[in-house]
């Protein structure tokens, strides 16, 4: 059982934010191929200040076009269709509507605050847009993916006023066991101790919280991304997944033999010239370190970073490769790395032979710094670090591998964990898993230097090698081996969805 029009949403929809953008929009692809345009994505409309990847369309969904939806193309491979809402209209609602959702499902928004309110007006938002569309269609067999506790709401408005549609939601991670992590809480040591709802109620996440339990209850199919985050649904969401949904990525983003040369060789002169007027003499033949990601301190391992980056520069590598390709003398190399995560506004620095170079801005394209999209720069670097702490996949590491850049990442991420399971965890495979629990940062830290002290001293020859073969598990985790795991999905919530019929 197959349905006819996959509907999906996320608040990251034509909206670069974090990680999911990069699900979705590497996974259309896959749906475009199996889904021709019956593959349709809603998402927030910010206008074409922001939703920089959305081409507006007169011409499809022709004859429907609600009161605030604009209607084009996703502008990335396989171009799905996309449609961008708003919710202005709501905000004179809201009282009643939340109210509405503690009536009928006790969804807590009282104690609300931040982003919840435009990310609950939005999800309903969707739904009646949803449940406008649908009918348009001529009510096909349809199902709606969710993703994340921001489209909560759209699982709570289709169950009540459109439950033939077949709902999934899916947790990228749980925000509990996200705020557990990022709140310094022991998350590993004492994991069989958490109960979800009395951590909402200490860490101040009740309304956030309430509302992603019940969208995980109430769906026809639940999912996350990693069996580490399957583990925390069922602890602190009291709800077992039904399927686990890894994310892969797509080739179509990565360039292709000249183009990939010219593109890597665009992206080192730009770091280089960024790292010059900051005042440090990069040369080509520097060795170029890299991580990014949101900034979390201690869940993404910034803190493990940086910290990582000071001690290396106090230590001085015996041999060192050149990362222009061209043999090189013995001695100390270089290193200029990159910490590309928005709003982690600090000052550079130095130590010994290692630069730290803080890019703290969205790299969409447009930051008015460098202009440039995250992967146009990715494919220059020659090492990423990403020491997550707490990680439910980590796309980071796997886009780095697929645009030919080992990475270093961590047992505590989803992605790492798979990666020990194809059975390459060493920085010669293209990537290196380093063991992390709650108590051995110093030993994460150590490992992360003597990998890149290593990595340093690799011939020309054998740095191709492993590029080489991150390319090759990369290619492992494409949307083509990871996609049927959707179709499962799809499955599981269609056939729920007819009990209702």
């Amino acid at each position: 059982m197959q349905p006819t029009y996959i509907f999906e949403t996320s608040w990251e929809v034509c909206n670069r934010v974090g990680g999911i953008y990069a699900v979705l929009s590497t996974r259309a692809a896959s749906m475009q191929k199996e889904h021709k345009d019956k593959v349709i994505f809603f998402g927030p409309d910010f206008g074409n200040h922001s939703n920089l990847t959305f081409r507006e369309s007169k011409t499809l969904l022709k004859g429907w076009r609600p009161k605030g939806v604009r209607v084009g193309r996703w502008q990335v491979p396989g171009q799905p269709i996309a449609v961008l809402l708003k919710w202005d209209e709501l905000w004179a609602e809201k009282d009643q509507i939340f109210g509405h959702m503690w009536e009928k499902f006790g969804i807590q928004s009282h104690a609300a605050y931040g982003d919840y309110d435009d990310s609950c007006l939005f999800a309903y938002a969707v739904g009646q847009v949803a449940e406008s569309l649908y009918e348009h269609l001529d009510m096909p067999t349809t199902v709606m993916h969710c993703n994340e506790w921001q489209t909560a709401f759209t699982i709570l408005y289709l169950r009540e006023h459109c439950p033939a549609i077949g709902t999934l939601f899916t947790t990228h991670a749980t925000s509990i066991g996200r705020s557990i992590a990022g709140n310094y809480k022991p998350l590993y040591d004492c994991f069989d101790a958490f109960q979800g709802d009395q951590m909402a109620q200490e860490l101040n996440m009740v309304s956030k919280h309430s509302a992603e339990k019940k969208a995980a209850h109430l769906c026809d199919c639940f999912t996350t991304v990693s069996g580490l985050t399957a583990r925390e649904c069922k602890q602190l969401l009291d709800k077992p997944v039904d399927i686990v949904t890894p994310n892969g990525f797509e080739q179509g983003f990565v360039p292709q033999g000249e183009e990939f040369d010219a593109a890597r060789k665009r992206a080192r002169n730009t770091l280089i010239s960024l790292a010059r007027t900051k005042g440090i003499d990069a040369k080509g033949t520097d060795m170029l370190i890299g991580t990014a990601g949101r900034y979390e301190w201690k869940n993404k391992g910034i803190d493990v970073f940086l910290e990582a980056m000071r001690k290396l520069g106090e230590s001085t590598p015996q041999k060192s490769a050149d990362f222009s390709g061209t043999p090189q003398a013995k001695g100390k190399k270089q290193v200029v790395a990159f910490v590309m995560i928005p709003y982690l506004e600090r000052e550079d620095f130095s130590v010994g032979n290692v630069h730290v170079v803080f890019v703290p801005t969205y790299l969409n394209g447009n930051d008015g710094v460098l202009n440039l999209p995250y992967y146009d720069l990715l494919i220059g670097l020659d090492l990423t670090i990403f020491p997550s702490y707490y990680e439910p996949w980590g796309y980071t590491p796997l886009e780095s591998m697929a645009f030919h850049v080992p990475t270093i990442t961590t047992s505590l991420s989803g992605y790492g964990v798979w990666c020990e399971e194809q059975g390459c965890t060493t920085i010669d495979k293209g990537v290196a898993v380093i063991y992390r629990n709650d108590s051995n940062t110093h030993d994460v830290i150590t490992h992360i230097i003597n990998t890149i002290q290593y990595y340093l001293s690799l011939t020309p020859r054998k740095v191709a090698a492993a590029r080489e073969e991150a390319v090759t598990l990369a290619l492992k985790a494409e949307w083509q081996h990871f996609f049927p795991y959707y179709r499962d999905a799809y499955a599981i919530a269609l056939k729920k969805a007819s009990t209702r019929q």
